[in-house]
């Protein structure tokens, strides 16, 4: 069956055709793959082609698609039961492991999703605060619950803008969005505001409006105005966590937020997320505090099997070097190419993450972002598709490269983009 043929089956029985919106194409034109199996760095489609995969289930196939350790610790658990709504050892392992390899997660609950995290996260820093207000910065993504669902206002102090119709205008009200990397901003919303404000949450690297990377002070100076507010910080390393070495990258930038949000790559490819942080605050949760929080599948056995085995590959392998290699690799044979030949397409890239802008911006926030032109990463998109290479279909997402990418991978990735330039 063709590509075409389930996306028009799909769209009678599932809105818009797809489970998740940016699968539907619409960043990029065209009909939306449908992938039959995936093993290493490769995907295999249901017309039977086979495709180098950059975009990696969106970073959580850190190892590659199909692990083999990983699948046979799926395998065996399945076989010893995939779900009980009782407590298993496993959970404790895993949750130990988080703690010993995180700097400042005292205490840790495992959910099922990025989005389940966040709103934990954020409803622990207001029943601790006992204030309602958070700062979130443009071009962040947190998920889809209601107050992460607000973009910039008219104005630094109206408080946001609803970006999803069903979200509560009181709920925009009590969000104040500022620009990413703009201390200035925080400063002015803190300075009139301080005393509303429960956290300020930030993706540490922004990895949802493509690659951006924090100025060197912005996290510390973050750090800073959420101590003067009394507010907590919180880093939302649904991406970040565990992508750039075995760790988070508060670690990386010595900065400690009060809360943490994990995902991706501590499930291992299953929905598995995580919300943790210093004990004072995580300790307020159900049973032992006031602060309601529950889930049947969380702390999934399956998806904790495949969560521990990946940490403890990534642990032993230690392909983070490599990956970052790779990156710089194809950051710099694309952009030497394009300023040769005066083209304004530029590769960000930080460890084996990156994102091709149509610009040359170089990008601080999401006005920075804006300037990339999206009809022309579209068409680069498809020419790069056609070669045999799978980007993310979108200007606004982020590439990886995964413990299983080669230096063969990353040549014949630049070479299709050079030749769609």
């Amino acid at each position: 069956m063709t590509h075409a043929e389930l996306f028009e089956r799909a769209c009678r029985v599932i809105p818009g055709g797809v489970n998740s919106p940016v699968r539907a194409f619409n960043g990029v034109g065209g009909t939306p793959l449908y992938v039959t199996s995936g093993k290493a760095q490769k995907i295999t489609t249901c017309d039977a082609r086979e495709l180098v995969d950059f975009c990696c289930s969106w970073g959580a196939m850190i190892l590659g698609h199909a692990h083999p350790e990983v699948t046979e610790a799926i395998c065996a658990q399945a076989g010893r039961g995939t779900t009980f709504g009782i407590n298993t050892a496993i959970e404790v392992d895993l949750a130990e492991r988080l703690c010993a390899l995180v700097p400042g997660l005292e205490r840790v609950r495992l959910v099922n999703s990025g989005t389940e995290a966040v709103m934990t996260a954020i409803r622990i820093a207001r029943g601790v605060t006992g204030r309602k207000g958070i700062i979130k910065f443009d071009g962040c993504y947190h998920g889809h619950s209601d107050s992460m669902l607000v973009s910039a206002g008219s104005g630094l102090l109206t408080g946001g803008t609803l970006s999803s119709l069903g979200v509560s205008h009181r709920v925009a009200s009590d969000t104040y969005v500022a620009p990413y990397n703009d201390i200035n901003a925080v400063k002015e919303i803190i300075g009139q505001k301080g005393h509303e404000i429960a956290a300020i949450i930030v993706e540490p690297v922004a990895a949802n409006m493509g690659l951006v990377c924090p100025d060197p002070t912005f996290l510390s100076k973050l750090r800073h105005e959420a101590d003067r507010c009394g507010a907590l910080l919180i880093f939302d390393e649904v991406i970040d966590g565990f992508r750039f070495h075995a760790s988070t990258y508060a670690k990386l930038a010595g900065v400690q937020p009060d809360l943490f949000t994990l995902g991706k790559v501590i499930g291992g490819g299953l929905p598995l997320a995580a919300v943790g942080g210093y004990s004072v605050f995580m300790d307020q949760l159900a049973p032992m505090g006031g602060i309601y929080q529950a889930g049947t599948l969380s702390g999934n056995p399956l998806a904790v099997a495949a969560g521990l085995k990946t940490l403890e590959v990534l642990e032993r392998d230690d392909p983070y070097g490599r990956m970052e290699e790779l990156g710089n690799r194809l950051a710099k044979t694309v952009n030497e190419a394009a300023v040769e030949k005066g083209k304004p397409v530029r590769i960000a890239n930080f460890k084996g993450v990156f994102t091709l802008f149509c610009s040359e911006q170089t990008m601080r926030n999401l006005t920075d972002v804006r300037t990339s032109d999206v009809a022309e990463y579209a068409r680069i998109f498809h020419a790069v598709l056609d070669a045999g290479y799978y980007l993310p279909p979108s200007q606004f997402e982020v590439g990886f490269i995964s413990a299983a990418h080669t230096q063969a991978d990353i040549d014949g990735l630049s070479s299709a983009i050079l030749a769609a330039m």
